[in-house]
């Protein structure tokens, strides 16, 4: 009995992998690869009529400027990575590229020109009163994008930080006073 409860461990240790097996490693295989040339066919690859860089639209640049403090948390007053609010966001966004506005958003919401909620595009602003007793506007954001009849738009939220939401969304939508076009 006792030959055959050794055998069966000794069958169990080389079976489970407690008996180590020895591995050679082998050197990493590279790969390299050459491009080809492009054939030299007129009628398939007709020479490119826009050599010329695209140049971002100022209005373009604000964006790209907001959008890189997505996820900043808010902080009342803040102007910074460290926290930012609504109106300092579109404070610094616009700064950063020359554009002088008022650093609170009741007092941003008399610049530039009011437009139709129809007619916004990327880089104009939106002006909401959030409060429900709130008399005067109290909250701003960037329009990020416009696509099928929905505005995206960035701002400081002060539950989420800085984030993009949708004027389609139910609180945006209700609290919207007014757009307008500072560029």
């Amino acid at each position: 009995m006792r030959k055959f409860l050794l055998i069966f461990l000794i069958f169990l240790l080389t079976r489970c992998g407690i008996v180590k097996k020895r591995t050679t490693y082998a050197e990493k295989p590279t790969v390299t690869v050459e491009a080809s040339e492009p054939a030299a066919n007129p009628k398939t690859n007709p020479p490119d009529k826009r050599k010329e860089k695209l140049e971002l639209t100022k209005a373009d640049k604000v964006l790209n400027t907001a959008l890189t403090y997505s996820g900043v948390r808010y902080r009342y007053g803040g102007t910074t990575r460290k926290g930012m609010d609504c109106s300092g966001l579109l404070y610094v966004s616009f700064a950063e590229h020359n554009v002088a506005l008022p650093r609170v958003s009741y007092e941003m919401a008399t610049e530039g020109k009011r437009i139709r909620i129809k007619d916004v595009a990327k880089g104009d602003l939106l002006f909401f009163k959030t409060k429900k007793s709130g008399k005067r506007i109290n909250h701003g954001g960037l329009v990020v994008a416009v696509e099928n009849d929905e505005i995206k738009f960035i701002h400081s939220s002060s539950s989420r930080g800085v984030i993009v939401s949708s004027l389609r969304e139910g609180f945006w939508n209700y609290a919207f006073v007014k757009a307008t076009r500072i560029l």
